[in-house]
C-alpha cells in the first residue's frame, strides 16, 4: 500500500501526547502489548476486563505520561492519509447513490487513555470505536501493533481496513441507519440486541469493503492488500477470538460476527461497490 506523502485528513483531534499510559507491576504482570491485548480481547468478546486493571499483580494502578516516538508519528501519518481517502470516497458515493452531501466524522488519536467520550470511557480497553453521541472516531494507535503481533492481521491494508470500518460506523450514522437501529436495541432482549448487533458491525464491514474497491482510484492497492483486509476481518470475528482466548464458542454472545461472516460481508462490498448491497438487516442468511 503507497500512502507516504499523499494527503492527509484535517479532520484529526491528536490527544496522545496529553494521554497517559497504565503501567503495569507484578511478578504476574501483562505489560506493553500484552496488556493491550487482553484489552482489546475483552473488548471484541464483550467481557468486563475491569477486575484485570484492578489486579495489583496486572496492573500498579498508576499511570504515566506516554512517550511519543517515530513509529508514533508515522501511524498518525498514516491514519491521516487513510481518513482522506474515506472522505474522499464517501463524498463521491453519497452524491452519486444517496444525493446527500457526506459531513466527515472527526477521528481522534490517543495513547493509553483520554478524556471520556459521550459515549462513555475512552481508553485501551475500549478498542476502537465510533461515538455517535460526537460523531468521533477514537483511535489507540497501538492497536495496530496488537492487531499485527497478538491478533496475526499483519499489512498497512489491514490497519487501514480498520480506520475505513470504524468511519462506516459514521456512514451508517449519517444514513439514519445507526440510530434505529440502536433504537430497537434498547428495547430488545440481549440476545435479539446481540443479533442486531451482529448486523451493525456486518453492514460496517460491507461498507468498508466498498470503499477499498472505490480506493483503488485513489491509492495504489495490489492483491495482496485486499487479502490483508480481509485476514484482519477473519482475526477479529468472534467465534476466532473467543477460540483464542480459550473459551468455549458462544454464538448467541456474538457481537460482531464470525470471522466468516466478517470476510464475507466486506467482499460483498469489494465487489459490488454498491450501498443497497450491503443491507444485512434484510438478509435472511449472513
Amino acid at each position: 500500500m503507497e500512502w507516504k506523502g499523499r494527503r492527509g485528513s484535517r479532520n484529526i483531534e491528536d490527544r496522545r501526547a496529553s494521554g497517559r499510559r497504565i503501567t503495569a507491576g507484578g511478578a504476574g504482570s501483562i505489560g506493553g502489548i500484552g496488556l493491550v491485548a487482553v484489552l482489546v480481547i475483552g473488548y471484541f468478546l464483550g467481557i468486563d476486563v475491569t477486575p484485570l486493571l484492578n489486579d495489583p499483580n496486572i496492573a500498579g494502578g498508576s499511570t504515566e505520561p506516554v512517550e511519543m516516538t517515530a513509529a508514533d508519528q508515522e501511524r498518525a501519518e498514516f491514519v491521516a492519509v487513510t481518513l482522506a481517502d474515506t472522505e474522499e470516497v464517501w463524498t463521491r458515493l453519497f452524491e452519486a447513490q444517496t444525493r446527500m452531501a457526506y459531513q466527515p466524522a472527526t477521528l481522534v488519536l490517543f495513547k493509553g487513555a483520554t478524556d471520556d467520550s459521550p459515549c462513555g470511557g475512552v481508553t485501551a480497553a475500549s478498542g476502537p470505536f465510533y461515538c455517535p453521541g460526537d460523531r468521533k472516531v477514537y483511535l489507540d494507535t497501538d492497536f495496530f501493533v496488537t492487531l499485527q503481533q497478538r491478533l496475526g492481521a499483519k499489512g498497512e491494508f489491514a490497519a487501514a481496513y480498520v480506520v475505513a470500518h470504524e468511519v462506516a460506523h459514521h456512514v451508517q450514522n449519517e444514513l439514519g441507519i445507526l440510530s434505529k437501529a440502536n433504537e430497537v436495541r434498547a428495547q430488545s432482549s440481549e440476545a435479539e440486541s446481540n443479533e442486531i448487533s451482529v448486523r451493525i458491525e456486518l453492514q460496517a464491514d460491507c461498507l468498508a469493503g466498498i470503499w477499498a474497491r472505490e480506493a483503488r482510484e485513489i491509492g495504489s492497492f495490489t492483491t495482496r492488500d485486499f487479502e490483508d483486509a480481509v485476514n484482519a476481518a477473519r482475526q477479529i470475528g468472534d467465534d476466532t477470538l473467543q477460540a483464542a482466548a480459550g473459551r468455549t464458542v458462544r454464538p448467541e454472545s456474538f457481537t460482531h460476527g464470525t470471522s466468516d461472516q466478517r470476510a464475507r460481508w466486506f467482499n460483498i462490498g469489494l465487489q459490488s461497490g454498491v450501498l443497497a448491497d450491503c443491507d444485512t438487516f434484510r438478509a435472511q442468511s449472513l
